[in-house]
């Protein structure tokens, strides 16, 4: 039996709006990776002087990981803790 309800990797924060640390393994995957490419992207740019790629790269990780905790996330709404 198969169920309709998707799989939620990053739950909704308790107080306020958007998510919380990840709930499942995939979604600590997604994080870690996004860590070491922000750190990865760090190292190789910063040193030699390109910080204006650094922002850019910085920018394109963050939309890509939104997207993810879009599609594999509660609903973003605000919320008061009663939830």
């Amino acid at each position: 039996m198969e169920s309709n309800e998707k799989q939620i990797w990053f739950p909704a924060k308790r107080y306020g709006w958007g998510w919380g640390l990840p709930c499942a393994w995939q979604g600590w995957v997604t994080l870690l990776i996004w860590l070491a490419l922000l750190g990865g992207g760090a190292a190789l740019l910063l040193p030699s002087g390109h910080f204006g790629v650094w922002i850019t790269l910085v920018m394109i990780l963050t939309v890509a990981l939104i997207v993810v905790c879009l599609l594999k996330g509660e609903t973003p709404r605000w919320r008061w803790g009663k939830d």
